[in-house]
């Protein structure tokens, strides 16, 4: 349990991350598309800009979950799903980037914001990807998502390219950022 002091109201919650690596129940399916339903809605939907239906969305948790090379982390408060974050390792037969992972698909749901818990997907990330003999983590962000920027710049991510035309959201055009953070003393600076 944490005592968490959110705008001014102390508030004690349980907050958990997890990787999942099993089926999930379908109390935590419905957690977990209700979960991303809100994150789309918010604007912060991982690349979905429009509300896909329930049954595409459950087939794509499900896909992820199957999908060897995917992990996927959520996070819950009180037992409830309420965010996720996904780790790609590089195919097999990729064996000059075997070193680096990618990560995508982070998210909180908007009432769980503001608890520390895309801080802490980020944190079980990293020692998930370190446990597994990774050194470094890879990602992209739109550059409308403010939020994630910072959360990425002070976990210690470095910037190191931009993309003018990297997503198409509400028919516009919008420019993307990418991110690496080393995880392991043995590869040099970036």
């Amino acid at each position: 349990m944490e005592d968490i002091n959110v705008a001014g109201v102390q508030d004690t919650v349980d907050i958990a991350i997890e990787v999942i690596d099993y089926e999930l129940s379908v109390n935590d399916m419905n957690d977990l598309c209700d979960s991303t339903d809100a994150a789309i809605e918010s604007g912060g939907g991982f690349g979905w800009v429009k509300l896909p239906a329930r049954d595409i969305l459950e087939r794509y948790w499900q896909g992820i979950i199957t999908i060897p090379t995917r992990t996927l982390l959520v996070s819950r408060i009180d037992g409830v799903i309420c965010g996720t974050m996904i780790l790609i390792e590089p195919a097999k037969n990729n064996e000059a980037q075997s070193f680096a992972v990618q990560t995508t698909s982070l998210f909180v749901t908007p009432w769980a914001r503001r608890y520390g818990v895309a801080r802490k997907l980020i944190e079980k990330a990293e020692q998930y990807a370190i446990e597994k003999g990774f050194s470094v983590i890879n990602l992209d962000v739109r550059e409308t998502q403010k939020a994630a920027i910072s959360l990425y710049e002070a976990s210690g991510f470095k910037e190191f390219g931009r993309n003018p035309c990297y997503a198409k959201v509400g028919g516009k055009i919008i420019g993307g950022r990418y991110y690496s953070k080393i995880l392991n003393s043995n590869i040099e600076n970036i």
